[in-house]
């Protein structure tokens, strides 16, 4: 059984250990391990040294990472997600990641409307305008490793479970049983 790290935002979910439990599930129906972040003791939720080394000891057992990159607190994947992403990147891992939108990041940042031959966003700054789904450097590290990114537009962009973006792991763990089997 295949080990996978189950990165993203849904750790600051109110409900996030049910989606991980849930996405665990998922990924046990295909002969994987799903290892997420909240597995860890209870006990360590409030200590920020204690999480950082049960995730570190996480991703040392990973196999594979699977990530979400739902935009979280603005137009992009959640920072920490993409700290872990790098790490297995690194490690020559297999990366994998789905989000909850099919807007292209230079649309989310720049904002709709905006001309397409120099884009910046609302102070000015220029935009990525290579017409990916986030930020070159998250893109590039998962095309890189061999993996693959899927997007599924959620029904409810406002929800827990539109946030956990269920459609598209779904259709992630497909791609990486094709990639990885």
């Amino acid at each position: 059984m295949k080990k996978i790290y189950l990165a993203g935002p849904d750790v600051f979910l109110k409900n996030g250990r049910e989606i991980g439990r849930r996405k665990q599930e998922i990924c046990a129906a295909f002969d994987l391990e799903g290892l997420f972040p909240l597995d860890q003791s209870p006990e360590i939720e409030t200590d920020a040294r204690a999480i950082f080394a049960a995730n570190r000891a996480l991703l040392d057992q990973a196999e594979i990472g699977l990530f979400n990159l739902s935009p979280f607190r603005g137009p992009s994947a959640d920072p920490g997600t993409v700290f872990e992403l790098g790490v297995l990147f690194q490690r020559g891992k297999p990366l994998f990641g789905y989000s909850n939108t099919v807007v292209l990041y230079r649309d989310r940042v720049a904002g709709p409307g905006a001309p397409t031959h120099l884009l910046t966003d609302a102070q000015g700054h220029l935009v990525e305008n290579f017409q990916l789904i986030d930020n070159l450097m998250i893109v590039r590290a998962i095309e890189e490793s061999g993996g693959a990114i899927v997007t599924r537009e959620e029904a409810d962009n406002s929800g827990a479970d539109s946030l956990a973006a269920f459609t598209a792991f779904a259709a992630c763990i497909e791609v990486v049983l094709r990639r990885c089997g």
